[in-house]
């Protein structure tokens, strides 16, 4: 079954509030019209990832999965580090299987940035390892950059969205597909390629995400970001689901990425 490693859903605002600091405005994106856009691609299975808009509070997302059943979704959340055991074992009952660490991907260069964020990273660690979760990593391609001596230490596995958010006109970021490809606990999303990408079809990023498809083909995975925040006029999931076939023309690599790897990433 092929799956969608990464979207979100947005229900009604009177519902579900929004966080207090946005950086986006957020759209009326309800289960119901993420269903019918990802049944056109044979999507059967789903991994809900909680958006900033909503903060810590991950209840239109748990709402969404609840619908949905566990059999066929799992989710990411956004949860405080030291949030109680029942909390999380509520959460894992649920799909949940894994945590967020979420910094605006268009934050300017902070050098030394990253060790704001390393007590809460080591302490996520900690409990997704026990609890068999993983962490999930969205960060501007300079922090995941200063990242990579934490990652390369965590005990648990962890993803990084976006291609690790490294800008395409700056070429193949050739240290992150090293450490890609040596580093077994490490999954990377395809996904929001409009992020780093503003050539015409995001062609400056097919060399990008060809390069980590050859590092290890085990361990990439497919996400469509929708409903694509800040840039849903321009871009549509069609554009970004045909951009796979590009990117990885054997239909053998691509049921990897869609269907084989998502199962063993998130133990569907």
């Amino acid at each position: 079954m092929n799956c969608d490693s990464h979207f979100h859903v947005f229900g009604p605002a009177e519902r579900y509030p929004y966080a207090g600091d946005l950086r986006y405005k957020p759209p009326h994106a309800p289960l119901s019209a993420y269903l019918e856009e990802a049944k056109k691609f044979g999507i059967e299975r789903y991994v809900f990832v909680q958006p900033s808009a909503y903060g810590r509070d991950n209840a239109c997302m748990l709402d969404a999965m609840r619908e949905v059943g566990p059999a066929r979704c799992r989710g990411i959340v956004d949860i405080d580090e030291n949030a109680t055991d029942g909390a999380l074992e509520r959460l894992n009952a649920a799909g949940v299987r894994g945590v967020r660490v979420n910094v605006n991907p268009i934050k300017p260069l902070d050098a030394g940035f990253s060790r704001n964020l390393l007590p809460r990273i080591a302490r996520l660690d900690a409990r997704c390892a026990e609890l068999g979760w993983m962490l999930d990593f969205l960060t501007p391609g300079w922090l995941t950059r200063e990242l990579l001596p934490t990652l390369r230490r965590l005990k648990s596995s962890y993803s990084v969205a976006h291609m690790g958010m490294f800008l395409a006109k700056e070429g193949v970021p050739q240290d992150f597909v090293r450490f890609f490809k040596d580093s077994p606990k490490c999954w990377v999303k395809l996904t929001g390629v409009y992020r780093m990408s503003t050539a015409p079809g995001f062609a400056d990023a097919a060399p990008v995400a060809r390069a980590l498809i050859a590092a290890a083909p085990q361990r990439v995975i497919w996400g469509s970001d929708y409903p694509h925040l800040s840039f849903a006029d321009n871009v549509h999931t069609e554009q970004l689901f045909a951009l796979l076939e590009s990117w990885a023309p054997e239909e053998a690599t691509r049921r990897m990425i869609l269907s084989d790897n998502p199962a063993r990433c998130f133990g569907f």
